[in-house]
């Protein structure tokens, strides 16, 4: 499949020809064809092109419609043929567009009522949109969303504390560049030979936009852009992080109004307020000669990606990894420099060699940490037009298991003992007694009961699920952590390292034991039914729940094979009430697999 993939911006324009196949991994896909335009103006703009070592020539084209016009003509050129599809980037998605998004009339409506929180990218995106829609009218024409990746942040991450009929509007984080974050996280993962869905990463993408994401499990759970690109860390010509006071006291003070203000800290702020330059690169030049507005505008830049970098490793409960990307943080060795000084407390320190030699050709993501480091760091390229013809393709070759129903089934709080749990609880040597059986074959319930105790309560009559296990683990819901007072993280079954202590008792005793957890949304699934549904081991898919009234899909549902499991997703109590079932339900995938257990992202 043959997808054309368009990143337009204001004053650029940027495309690329990728050959792939739904059931290739990303190292088998083909980038045929590359180009950009850059700096349009009346005159003219600069054109490059090559997949290798790019061809910089002067191109007639002032304007993004005039530059989006000529494409045709260069692939023609090139030797390109029919294509099958085309791809567009989209900023901002809101919290509708999750996954790749076909574009018709209904859905570039609804993309066009977000363009006030991304007024700087959504209306250039669209603009090349509407051309591309002209110019290849039988083409299908996809959106992939800079947001789509964010949207698994958790609630306590995505929410601003403001009145609640505002957020009823939409006033809300959302996060961006979530192509790139979602390549540099398993580009990462593949380098360190870990699956994805066991690492903590925070990947730092620097370039005249900035972001700062945490990934952990294979999904953001946080990113320090927010309702708008214009949040987080310095950047090019945006402000990142400021106190919303400052509306009020600049209107005050300076008689700006609201939209002279949201230009100023769009437009005319970061490191051009700073230093007048929005280039990195004449700000460090400028530093070097002694330029004092300079100094300090690398120390802002470099102190407020630290303090993300400590909050999200917090988050997270640890670090495995740090990837930077984007054009300062493939290119600045004394930015990166800067940035990890000073977190040698939580294991992260860079070797001076490595970090000074980086050398990115074809696609390498050299490590650049201290030998003996507990924290890997990494740089590396992005490859957002590469994700999103795979997103593109994905879409248009929906997994086989679309439309297959699964039973679903709500799981009530309960423990997993170890031997040790049981003699502590009831006694030395006691044998539980296997009472109701459970659907998934040599499980079941004990006929025993424990209770859990935390500073703010207890809950009794707990169930104990057999057989014992080498590791304690208690599952409950999130509103039963509020009833005990413990902040229980989410997780997979059996990733217990560094959870929270909690007090259960037994007749016999008592016992504190780590292993508290919320366990995540998954799909139990015999081997026989993965290969019909097109889906394997580790596999993140969305599920849609059949007439429960709400219109509901978890998404990021992991899905475990096994020879002999019964097919049932299992869901806690919370999400079973938030679709309105009762005991039982079912659904359907209703989407490809937003993170594959093995993919290779490396693109030739």
């Amino acid at each position: 499949m043959r997808i054309l993939v368009f990143n337009a911006g204001s004053s650029s324009l940027k495309f690329g020809v990728f050959d792939m196949n739904a059931h290739e991994t990303l190292d088998q896909a083909k980038h045929i064809f590359k180009g950009s335009f850059d700096r349009f103006s009346p005159t003219g703009c600069d054109y490059r092109h090559g997949t290798a070592k790019p061809v910089l020539v002067a191109a007639p084209y002032g304007n993004l419609d005039d530059a989006t016009r000529a494409v045709p003509g260069l692939l023609e050129q090139a030797g390109i043929g029919a294509l099958d599809a085309i791809g567009h980037r989209i900023a901002h998605g809101g919290d509708r567009f999750s996954t790749a998004t076909q574009l018709t009339d209904t859905t570039l409506g609804a993309i066009e009522a977000l363009t006030p929180l991304a007024p700087l990218h959504n209306p250039a995106n669209l603009a090349a949109v509407h051309v591309a829609r002209q110019v290849w009218p039988d083409l299908p024409q996809w959106a992939v969303f800079d947001t789509a990746f964010h949207l698994t942040n958790p609630a306590r991450a995505s929410t601003y504390a403001v009145p609640k009929d505002w957020r009823a509007r939409g006033l809300r984080r959302y996060g961006f560049h979530g192509t790139s974050h979602k390549y540099v996280a398993h580009r990462a993962a593949e380098v360190l030979g870990q699956r994805l869905r066991d690492m903590r990463l925070i990947s730092l993408h620097l370039g005249n936009g900035a972001s700062a994401c945490a990934i952990a499990g294979g999904i953001s759970i946080d990113s320090s852009m927010g309702m708008t690109p214009m949040e987080g860390l310095v950047m090019g010509t945006r402000s990142g992080d400021v106190d919303p006071g400052l509306f009020g006291y600049v209107q005050r003070e300076l008689g700006l109004d609201v939209a002279q203000i949201e230009d100023a800290l769009n437009r005319h702020s970061g490191l051009l307020g700073l230093t007048g330059s929005p280039d990195m690169r004449d700000v460090e030049e400028r530093a070097a000669q002694g330029d004092a507005d300079a100094q300090l505008a690398i120390h802002i830049y470099a102190y407020r990606a630290r303090k993300y970098i400590g909050a999200y490793a917090a988050a997270m409960g640890g670090l495995d990894a740090l990837v930077f990307t984007g054009g300062i943080g493939e290119n600045s060795a004394s930015m990166r420099r800067r940035i990890c000084d000073g977190l040698g407390f939580m294991g992260l320190m860079l070797d001076h060699d490595r970090n000074m030699n980086v050398d990115l050709t074809a696609r390498a993501a050299p490590q650049i940490q201290a030998y003996g480091a507990r924290v890997n760091v990494l740089v590396t390229e992005t490859a957002e037009q590469l994700m999103i013809a795979r997103d593109v393709v994905s879409a248009v070759a929906r997994p086989k298991g679309q439309g297959v129903r699964i039973p679903v089934a709500v799981s009530a709080r309960h423990v997993h003992l170890c031997r040790k749990a049981v003699d502590a609880l009831f006694g030395t040597g006691y044998e539980l007694t296997p009472g109701k059986p459970l659907r998934q074959h040599g499980h079941w319930a004990a006929v025993e009961r424990v209770a859990l105790h935390g500073p703010k309560g207890s809950i009794h009559n707990v169930a104990i699920l057999g057989p014992l296990r080498d590791r304690t683990q208690i599952e409950v819901s999130r509103t039963d952590s509020f009833a005990l007072g413990i902040d229980a993280p989410v997780r997979q079954s059996g990733k217990l390292d560094e959870t929270p202590q909690i007090r259960l008792s037994g007749p016999a005793g008592s016992l504190d034991s780590d292993g508290l957890i919320i366990a995540s949304r998954h799909i139990h699934m015999a081997s026989q039914d993965a290969g019909q549904m097109g889906v394997q081991d580790g596999d993140m898919v969305n599920v849609t729940l059949e007439a429960t009234g709400r219109d509901l899909t978890f998404t990021r549902v992991l899905v475990r094979v096994s020879e002999n499991a019964f097919t049932e997703m299992h869901i806690d109590t919370d999400e079973a009430n938030a679709a309105g079932i009762q005991g039982e339900g079912a659904g359907q995938i209703s989407a490809a697999a937003t993170v594959r257990a093995d993919t290779t992202l490396r693109a030739n």
